[in-house]
């Protein structure tokens, strides 16, 4: 099967964790028949669990096809690819073990069908990290399987908001592995990624980008750490050398307090954690995570599996309707600067409009 079949993106949505919110926020979201315009979705899940989901929140009016796989999928219609054993349990609210299975499951059997040109575009469902190693998971997060995955180097873990878009150097990890592994080189090549999709994915001809520092007040002229010094500041320069604006290292705290973000297209943390703070501060559970430098563009919702509302039918899809919408525009951007007419954009974001 090609891709952009029926004049339509293909949109492949990865189940996520099946006793957390992760069924109902999709459901919510697809449940807009102006999203099918422009793209065909696809749900690699199972059927059965799907169907638990829309009964116990009340969404049984939702079209769905039940596709023996990605050359059966239908328009107009929320196609769902089993990828779970039939004796799957769910355990709403709670995390298992066949939880975290059948997140890898859906993850490996769209990976697949990406690697196959199958798909345009991938939004993967919150999953539990702690699930999924127990299931055999080995990486930081989805976003670093794939990029191993696709043997691409390249790839910057990007945040995107209506008012400010923040980028991180080192996946998640423990704070105490973080000096070993954070190096001039690989700021640098992050500099470089962000500074690529800025301008691919996002239409920004000549991004700004601010880079923040590592320890406190970006270490003080050395008075709380050399990292700024030794491989801060060299990547910064080096990145000027090669025509990149770019901007630092700032200290976080009067950085964020003065609204200094406002002034640049994206912002660059060290640490994951000194990205998604800030940013969920800034931007609530809107937001959407993006892997930028990938191929296939893939976004995901800002939260977790949220287990203490699962089931409940109160759930947000707010994160999970901007993750198709950003993914989407950035597919045009991309089709845009290669001389390709995109189709019909879903929405125009005043998010862009704002710090673009």
């Amino acid at each position: 099967m090609e891709k952009s079949q029926n004049n339509r993106y293909v949109v492949g949505i990865t189940q996520g964790d099946i006793n957390g919110i992760g069924y109902e926020v999709m459901f919510k979201a697809l449940s807009d028949p102006a999203s099918y315009e422009d793209c065909t979705f696809v749900i690699y899940g199972s059927p059965k669990i799907a169907a638990y989901h829309r009964k116990l929140v009340n969404l049984t009016n939702i079209v769905v096809n039940n596709a023996n796989g990605i050359e059966d999928i239908l328009p107009n219609a929320i196609n769902i690819i089993n990828v779970c054993d039939e004796n799957t349990r769910v355990d709403i609210g709670n995390s298992t073990i066949q939880a975290g299975e059948c997140s890898l499951a859906a993850i490996h059997c769209a990976m697949a069908d990406i690697k196959n040109n199958a798909l345009d575009i991938l939004i993967a469902a919150p999953t539990s990290q702690a699930n999924m190693i127990e299931a055999g998971f080995k990486f930081a997060g989805v976003p670093e399987f794939m990029a191993h995955d696709l043997n691409c180097r390249n790839f910057v873990l990007m945040f995107l908001g209506g008012k400010i878009r923040i980028a991180t150097v080192t996946s998640p990890m423990p704070l105490a592995s973080v000096p070993g592994v954070l190096t001039m080189e690989k700021i640098l090549w992050k500099i470089r990624t962000l500074n690529k999709s800025l301008r691919d994915d996002f239409a920004i001809r000549k991004p700004r980008i601010a880079v923040l520092g590592l320890n406190p007040f970006a270490g003080d002229n050395g008075t709380f750490g050399q990292e700024e010094a030794e491989k801060i500041c060299p990547a910064i320069d080096k990145a000027v050398e090669e025509g990149i604006v770019v901007f630092g290292p700032y200290g976080s705290d009067s950085f964020f307090a003065s609204e200094a973000y406002m002034k640049f297209d994206a912002v660059l943390t060290m640490t994951y954690d000194s990205a998604i703070v800030p940013f969920r501060i800034i931007e609530g559970n809107s937001g959407v995570s993006y892997t930028g430098g990938l191929p296939i563009i893939c976004t995901a919702p800002i939260h977790g599996p949220a287990y203490d509302i699962a089931g409940k039918g109160t759930a947000d899809d707010t994160s999970m309707r901007n993750a198709i919408y950003r993914a989407v525009d950035i597919l045009s951007s991309r089709k845009i600067l290669d001389g390709v007419e995109p189709l019909k954009r879903h929405a125009e974001l005043e998010s862009d409009k704002k710090i673009c």
